[in-house]
């Protein structure tokens, strides 16, 4: 099966997000419920291998269920970006899209856990943005993906993977629309400090 999208411009996105953090701003809040920029940091470290390895099918049988407990490497900050590149390379491989994938304990058919990846990718590049009160553009042909992937989404939420959905209007900007699907407030915003507030 022919590549059905590229990567890059998530991993390019989410790559300038973690360049912009502050090592003061690991301990901030972000949208995911009790988790830390460097919790989250921390998983993202994981999770992009985990799918560079279900696209390349070297995982399969031997995957392990994600953890969000593993300490936050000390090279994040050049680890990450190079998981990214990694990533990206391995799904521009045809055969990377085609039969079955595996991903931190999960089968699934390899088109859709390429999905599930951008999706992972996309919406962990915008929690650790606004938690670090940074900007983040998605790249607009990832929206109608994305919103597919979602639409079905139990309002309950998915265990392991999303909150209950979030109501957002049916007119909001198609990105909150894909945030409400995934468990998030699209309005959500750290806690401003009295510090903040000075001028």
């Amino acid at each position: 099966m022919e590549p059905q999208f590229d990567f890059a411009p998530a991993a390019r996105t989410l790559a300038t997000v973690v360049a912009g953090i502050a090592d003061d701003q690991l301990t901030a809040p972000t949208p995911c419920v009790d988790t830390t920029v460097g919790t989250l940091l921390s998983h993202v470290v994981g999770l992009t291998e985990a799918f560079r390895q279900a696209a390349t099918k070297e995982s399969d049988g031997r995957s392990a269920p994600p953890s969000l407990d593993d300490p936050l490497p000390a090279d994040w900050r050049t680890l990450i970006p190079a998981h990214l590149d990694a990533l990206t390379a391995a799904w521009r491989v045809p055969e990377a899209w085609d039969g079955d994938a595996e991903a931190g304990g999960v089968v699934l058919p390899a088109a859709v856990m390429a999905m599930v990846a951008l999706d992972e990718v996309t919406i962990h590049a915008w929690d650790l943005a606004v938690a670090t009160r940074q900007s983040v553009t998605v790249d607009p042909g990832y929206l109608p993906i994305l919103h597919e992937f979602l639409r079905d989404t139990d309002p309950s939420g998915t265990p392991g993977l999303f909150g209950p959905v979030v109501a957002v209007p049916d007119d909001a900007p198609a990105f909150e629309r894909v945030l409400g699907l995934t468990g998030r407030d699209p309005g959500w915003r750290p806690t401003v400090s009295a510090a903040d507030r000075r001028v």
